[in-house]
């Protein structure tokens, strides 16, 4: 991935966590000038305990710390660090210690127990009124109401920020990731003292920074590790939020569909839309650089073929064995003549680990439709039913909202699935423009870059250099599955 040479680009390291893996990129960005090159990638596996599923965040430090160990090596003049993540999942702190790993948002206990809880206070409409975030059981606010250990914490830290704290001792929250836990008001994007205090977590919130802040430099054992000292700038920490940052859009006409583990898929806002029908439509508003907001809905994503990958393959196949299977398995779904049936993706029962295959099978089952009798035609069932459910996300984001949207922009892994991209296209009837795949990690560096003074402007004069250094696909809506180069 390369751009055109600049004299005035530097080097800046992007820390970029998913659910499932995490990397290190370096970014020489300047004016006319973005140049990606990959340092790391690692495995981000959870781990299961006596009382659920945690986040091994030792072992992600451990990775991360040897990422920027290995960037470092390769370039000794990088700039600053930046770091994204998934959202919603936090540490609880006492004295600077961690009191025990964080809860996976997927574990299943703590997302039946909180909303019961906190819906004796607050019901679901009191709520969005007052955060317009859309109904998720495992919402920081619904973790936070069957937390046991709140009165033992002095701190509360979302996965970036505890990072963030241990490499430079800085205890910080980020708005864009902070704007995802149900504790921020969609209107002011502060702190909401009365939902805080609701859960009984109010002393324990960080001041708020914005994207682009100064964390300070690396420090203590962190820097010794790492073998250098440059400062960690505070990006999109969300890694929707940067991902959105590197949509290559040359207007303000689209909508996107951030495509990895999650299909996040929305629209740009200037304010929120807080409306009973957005309420009902399940649209969340979360917080976008630049104070822009993110008007979006939560689709399952691409966990649905990686689980069911994991299930067809056992416990011991390796993350390249599965891609493997997934390619292949992707390049029979595109031979499968007949007209597969959609189910509804956001099903509950999808959410947790396990066998999606069989879980999917019974959807059908249930309703007295036709499974799909092979691992192909479940593929393919999968793959239009995630274009199926992002295409109706997309009107609905345009009617909700009153925004035209005239093209959909697809970054993220989902924007490499070409058979996903042109489903997409066909059953939403417009333009889906793929690419690039690694755009949250572009994002991230755009930020950092402009807050160094390597590039400067609006989130448009941005995405400009994006579009102009990047080489995204457009895939028509027809039925044939030909693609034409962008631009």
């Amino acid at each position: 991935m390369s751009g055109r040479a600049s004299g005035g680009a530097r080097e800046f390291a992007a820390v970029d966590l998913g659910a499932t893996s995490g990397r290190v990129i370096l970014g020489r960005i300047g004016p006319s000038e973005l140049e990606l090159r990959h340092v790391a990638r690692f495995p981000n596996e959870p781990v299961t305990l006596r009382d659920g599923l945690h986040w091994d965040v030792l072992g992600l430090y451990r990775s991360v710390l040897a990422g920027l160990a290995a960037a470092v090596r390769q370039r000794a003049d990088i700039a600053s660090v930046g770091i994204d993540s998934w959202a919603v999942d936090y540490a609880l702190m006492r004295e600077g210690r961690m009191l025990g790993l964080p809860y996976h948002y997927r574990d299943e206990h703590r997302g039946l127990l909180g909303p019961s809880e906190l819906h004796r206070t607050f019901d679901h409409a009191a709520l969005f009124a007052r955060n317009g975030l859309q109904f998720l059981p495992f919402n920081t606010v619904y973790q936070l109401a069957a937390e046991p250990s709140l009165d033992e914490a002095d701190a509360l830290l979302l996965i970036p920020d505890l990072l963030a704290f241990e490499l430079t001792g800085v205890v910080a929250a980020e708005r864009t990731n902070a704007s995802t836990t149900g504790l921020l008001e969609a209107r002011t994007r502060e702190w909401d003292p009365v939902v805080a205090d609701a859960v009984g977590a109010r002393r324990l919130l960080p001041e708020l920074i914005d994207p682009g802040a100064s964390l300070g430099a690396l420090s203590g054992a962190a820097g010794e590790a790492v073998g250098a000292t440059m400062p960690l700038v505070a990006v999109g920490s969300h890694d929707t939020a940067s991902a959105v940052v590197a949509v290559p859009a040359t207007t303000d006409d689209f909508a996107y569909i951030s495509c990895g583990t999650w299909g996040l898929v929305g629209v740009e806002l200037e304010e929120p839309v807080l409306t009973d029908a957005a309420r009902e439509a399940s649209f969340t508003n979360e917080g976008g650089v630049d104070g822009r907001v993110r008007f979006l809905h939560n689709v399952m994503g691409l966990w649905l073929l990686s689980e069911s990958i994991r299930t067809w393959l056992g416990p011991g196949a390796s993350a390249a064995q599965q891609s493997s299977a997934l390619e292949e398995l992707l390049a029979q779904a595109a031979e499968v003549q007949a007209s597969m049936p959609v189910f509804d993706v956001d099903d509950p029962r999808f959410l947790a680990p396990g066998d999606m295959p069989a879980r999917i099978s019974a959807w059908f089952s249930e309703r007295g439709m036709p499974v799909p009798a092979s691992r192909a035609e479940l593929v393919r069932s999968i793959i239009e039913s995630l274009a199926q459910a992002f295409a109706e996300t997309v009107r609905a984001a345009s009617t909700l909202s009153g925004k035209r949207v005239s093209a959909i922009h697809m970054v993220g892994g989902g924007a490499q699935n070409r058979l996903l991209c042109q489903a997409t296209a066909d059953r939403a009837e417009l333009p889906v423009i793929a690419g690039p795949v690694e755009a949250t990690a572009i994002g991230n560096l755009l930020v950092q870059a402009r807050a160094a003074g390597a590039l400067s402007g609006s989130l448009e004069s941005l995405r400009a250099l994006v579009a102009a250094t990047q080489a995204p696909e457009t895939y028509t809506p027809r039925t044939t599955r030909e693609t034409v180069r962008n631009g």
